[in-house]
């Protein structure tokens, strides 16, 4: 069993709370990867992409659900996939702080183990490499 991480540390010349808009809400979080994204269940809070929602992320044949575990408006969302899946203690952990000049600082840190050896290594890539494009894309869509 090997333990993997990805760490994307980003700053934008946006503000911190349409940066957080983005991320918490799923439909968007969705258009940021490039993958459907739907909630399937609402949260309880004001939010309804706050603690306890959950999403589904659907990669081909493939469908992913994530649930929200944790969520401070304009600063942390944490999140771990709570569906059968080829890896295992995945978690999520996006944190958002301001810049001193009224920009965000993006802090992604995702962790998760194989079950299958060396599929972790294939997961780790493409995840990243879908995040690091899809990052990219923060300016515009924010």
């Amino acid at each position: 069993m090997a333990m993997y991480t990805i760490e994307i540390d980003e700053t934008f010349d946006v503000p911190r709370r349409k940066v957080f808009a983005l991320f918490a809400d799923h439909h968007r979080f969705g258009k940021l990867l490039g993958a459907p994204v739907k909630r399937i269940k609402d949260s309880d809070q004001a939010d309804p992409n706050g603690i306890g929602s959950v999403r589904k992320i659907g990669i081909g044949p493939i469908g992913l659900e994530e649930t929200v575990l944790n969520f401070e408006p304009d600063s942390l969302i944490e999140y771990a996939i709570t569906s059968l899946s080829p890896i295992r203690n995945h978690h999520g952990r996006i944190r958002f702080d301001e810049t001193p000049n009224g920009g965000t600082r993006l802090n992604y840190t995702i962790t998760f183990e194989d079950i299958v050896p060396f599929t972790g290594k294939v997961v780790s890539t493409a995840l990243e490499q879908g995040l690091r494009r899809g990052i990219k894309r923060v300016p515009k869509l924010a």
